[in-house]
């Protein structure tokens, strides 16, 4: 298998995921967006639903390899504070690529909640996001920088359900709950944990 040419597959499926929704992709418009014959697709991905399956996968672990790939501390050049503030505003629906990649994410944990063979995918970005946080908020402990009472992975474990949680709601334009009421609730939430003003983290 050509790996440039099946990823080259997967992100045009991901595209069209993300633009029409799932239900609306046909092989034949993958084709056409990947610059492919339909025979193409059909030699790496036998059926619609194993594209789309694959597809899903392909987006979410890609976006982990991008955003959660390491659990270094920041770099020397900004603090944990700023560190931190930056992973929110990564982890919220903000308009562009950010919010594309929370579209095609809900989609995946709609069809995981229905097929449990997907689960596995999701815990596995889940425990990476986790130890990303956790690494971001360890490194404000270790210098001082933050002071916290409950665990580093409880701490993190807080932060990921408000970004979950206030995500969705700006993902799906609540009027009450824009992407900048989301990064602004969770860093009110997260700056008195950590013993920091709120305005450290926005």
């Amino acid at each position: 298998m050509s790996v440039d040419t099946a990823a080259r597959i997967l992100d045009a499926a991901c595209d069209l995921i993300a633009e029409d929704g799932i239900d609306e992709v046909r092989i034949a418009r993958v084709a056409n967006r990947a610059g492919a014959s339909t025979a193409l697709v059909h030699h790496y991905f036998s059926t619609r639903e194993e594209l789309l399956e694959q597809a899903l996968v392909h987006s979410f672990e890609r976006a982990g390899d991008d955003r959660f790939g390491g659990d270094d501390p920041p770099p020397a050049t900004r603090t944990a504070a700023e560190g931190l503030a930056a992973a929110i505003r990564e982890s919220l629906p903000f308009p562009g690529e950010a919010e594309r990649e929370w579209v095609l994410w809900v989609e995946l944990w709609l069809r995981a909640v229905r097929e449990p063979d997907l689960r596995p995918v999701a815990a596995r970005l889940y425990e990476r996001y986790r130890r990303w946080i956790a690494a971001l908020v360890r490194a404000g402990v270790k210098t001082g920088e933050f002071e916290i009472d409950a665990e580093v992975d409880v701490v993190a474990d807080i932060a990921i359900t408000l970004l979950d949680g206030a995500g969705i709601r700006a993902l799906l334009a609540d009027p009450e709950m824009s992407v900048e009421q989301a990064r602004e609730l969770v860093a009110r939430t997260l700056a008195p944990m950590l013993g920091i003003e709120p305005g450290a983290l926005q």
